[in-house]
């Protein structure tokens, strides 16, 4: 996919991932859409100007992804893909000192970043296939945002890595779905990334857990997962593939 001149609705794009994609798709000429529940996302659009607006957003609402997708619709006339990075993260053993977990945390993690991504992923895709189809073009581009910890989840990530998992699981079945509307779907798979999740470590604990990868040994910067997501929509042979980007690291079990 051509990137100048077309629309991208990206989640969770007030920080981390999501913002450093904002950029990155903006500086190429994109029109995006900051679908997100903080109020940093106006913010961002302002700064940005023209080619970038903001819609307060909560992924769990199928309404309010509609308004995002419509003021897309109204701002800048389609939507040519999306970028899923609104999530939660939590750590909590399934059975701690005080018992078991209460089940409505567990039902939490699931319900925005899983539950959350299918949302937006159906709408979007609903929308994209009304668009004519032009020889063998992209309809439209879909990325999600699964993790490493999918694979190898830490002691009290079971949440966690259960909601990126069926990110995972996600994937292939809709790269396949969607085939025939020439839509591609695929997730990126991050590893430890410096964005505002870790923001409130200290420092030497932050350069820790950045010395766990082996290489580079650093935390991944949100300025990489973009440029992967850029990749993503430019090279058409991607489809339905997950791809870690993690500096070869593999979690420990805590």
């Amino acid at each position: 996919m051509e990137i100048a001149g077309k629309t991208i609705l990206v989640t969770g794009g007030s920080s981390g991932l999501g913002a450093a994609c904002v950029r990155e798709f903006a500086s190429a000429g994109a029109n995006v859409v900051i679908a997100d529940i903080g109020e940093h996302g106006a913010r961002l659009a302002q700064e940005l100007g023209a080619p970038v607006r903001f819609a307060k957003t909560d992924v769990t609402d199928e309404n309010q992804v509609g308004a995002a997708i419509a003021l897309s619709l109204r701002e800048f006339g389609a939507l040519h893909g999306a970028i899923n990075c609104a999530g939660i993260a939590t750590a909590e053993r399934a059975v701690g000192k005080d018992g078991p977990q209460p089940l409505a945390h567990f039902s939490k993690v699931i319900a925005v970043n899983l539950i959350g991504t299918f949302n937006v992923v159906r709408l979007v895709a609903a929308e994209m296939m009304k668009r004519p189809v032009e020889s063998a073009q992209d309809r439209g581009v879909i990325v999600c945002t699964a993790s490493v910890a999918a694979f190898d989840g830490q002691i009290g990530q079971a949440a966690y890595s259960a909601s990126k998992g069926g990110i995972v699981g996600l994937t292939l079945p809709l790269a396949r779905e969607f085939a025939q509307a020439q839509i591609r779907v695929c997730s990126i798979a991050p590893g430890i990334f410096d964005t505002p999740m870790l923001a409130g470590l200290p420092e030497p604990a932050r350069e820790s857990l950045g010395k766990q990868t082996p290489f580079p040994a650093r935390l991944g910067r949100p300025g990489e997962y973009a440029a992967l997501a850029r990749h993503i929509f430019e090279n058409q042979m991607l489809n339905g593939e997950t791809i870690r980007l993690d500096g070869a690291i593999r979690l420990a079990p805590r």
